[in-house]
């Protein structure tokens, strides 16, 4: 777990610096650290599902802040929503599976 919350440091370091999808919302990966690492969108930070609960308080974020969650068909960011709508967070949206945004985000980038 330790080395999680390592990771999860390290990312936030990285995503104050990375691209961002877009400028004021919060972009989580909840898939597995194996997955995230293998291709993920830019600027987004990597919580998996199961770890949701318990480390999404490490990014000390306002309640109210827009927070976009993916996973690789949006099931697991369904699982993740809802969890982080128990804890009281009230402006997420599950956008689905990774491949799906991924070739959103090419296409968009493409027609700029």
């Amino acid at each position: 777990m330790k080395a999680f919350f390592v990771s999860v440091l390290l990312l936030l370091c990285c995503y104050s610096n990375a691209q961002e999808i877009t400028s004021d919302t919060v972009w989580l990966d909840v898939r597995s650290q194996e997955e995230f690492a293998s291709g993920h969108l830019p600027g987004a930070i990597n919580i998996p599902h199961t770890e949701i609960a318990a480390a999404i308080n490490e990014l000390q974020l306002d309640k109210s802040a827009p927070i976009a969650l993916y996973c690789k068909s949006g099931r697991r960011a369904g699982l993740a929503l809802e969890i982080l709508q128990q804890q009281g967070y009230t402006n997420l949206t599950n956008k689905g599976g990774y491949e799906q945004l991924k070739q959103q985000l090419a296409s968009d980038n493409e027609r700029k």
